[in-house]
């Protein structure tokens, strides 16, 4: 039971790791220094967890020469979702910045499986499956498209709204594209992670790297090295804390998946993700923008659920 009640938990926080980097954006002017601030206090928390619990932080320079280039960059992917959520969480609210980046990761999800990219047991694509894949697509064409048009139905859009409603859809392709690369960085971690003999290690790796990449970014960028009251209050506390969220969420599915196994596990925390995200947007909690949510989009929601049960548990 107390396995179970993690899960959620930890579902439930992960949306607001979103909201909080998206606070910090806000006080930094720059979604890549946000992201590096939250990489960097995530790579500290984990480095300090994986010494007390595997007693050091890296590996055998050999490994480099031994292992297929690919196994190295899932940080760098992990930094692609995770800027992508912070620049999607304004644009489409709590709820949208959860299901998209979700249906691209269970779509990758399912394309690794089937041809067993990035060294993962092959499970084939069934007809079962299948159907788990479809309503989750279902899922997500309720939660979106329909709740929209319902909302839309009795307007007439002006030129600026339809050019204002395709920049919406753009966005939700880059957060399902973002998806897709969390999932590859899930694969390619989790390989790492029987290299290393350590979950935790391979998660302090992924971080580390991520923190380098971001690092780099900036240089380049020259991001502004700036603090800022954007709504002349001081700025919260806990706008520092996505990175430890983040770091918490990983290490919670480490210690859940040999307990009640991944699939499992991806459910009860997809559950905790939803009504997360559902709270946040209704409530507007952390400073976020306040979007009521539906009947539509909770349908559309426990379509989803449904559908991720289907693939996962079938």
């Amino acid at each position: 039971m107390f396995a179970l009640v993690m899960g959620v938990v930890i579902g439930l926080i992960l949306p607001l790791q979103t909201s909080i980097n998206s606070r910090l954006r806000r006080s930094v002017g720059s979604p890549f220094v946000a992201s590096l601030i939250s990489f960097t206090i995530g790579t500290l928390f984990l480095a300090v967890v994986t010494l007390g619990v595997d007693h050091h932080l890296f590996f055998s320079p050999h490994l480099f020469s031994q292992q297929p280039a690919w196994l190295w960059i899932g940080g760098l992917f992990g930094v692609v979702y995770l800027t992508c959520n912070i620049l999607l969480f304004p644009q489409l609210g709590s709820v949208q910045t959860v299901i998209l980046p979700m249906f691209g990761q269970i779509l990758m999800g399912l394309l690794i499986d089937n041809f067993g990219w990035f060294h993962a047991k092959v499970s084939p694509l069934t007809p079962v499956r299948l159907g788990g894949a479809v309503l989750v697509l279902i899922g997500v064409i309720v939660t979106v498209a329909l709740s929209t048009w319902l909302l839309n139905r009795r307007d007439t859009l002006t030129p600026s709204a339809r050019s204002a409603q395709l920049g919406l859809w753009l966005w939700r392709l880059l957060g399902i594209g973002a998806g897709m690369l969390g999932a590859a960085q899930s694969a390619i971690n989790g390989h790492l992670g029987l290299v290393l003999k350590s979950s935790l290690n391979a998660a302090f790796i992924s971080f580390f790297v991520g923190t380098l990449a971001l690092i780099v970014v900036n240089l380049v960028l020259r991001s502004p090295r700036q603090l800022i009251h954007p709504d002349h209050q001081p700025n919260p506390w806990w706008m520092w804390l996505g990175g430890v969220i983040g770091a918490l969420f990983v290490l919670g599915n480490v210690y859940l998946v040999p307990i009640l196994g991944t699939g499992l596990t991806v459910v009860i925390v997809l559950v905790g993700l939803m009504g997360g995200s559902l709270l946040i947007d209704n409530f507007g909690w952390l400073d976020s923008k306040r979007n009521p949510v539906t009947l539509v989009q909770i349908v559309g929601l426990l379509i989803m659920i449904g559908g991720v049960a289907l693939i996962h548990l079938a």
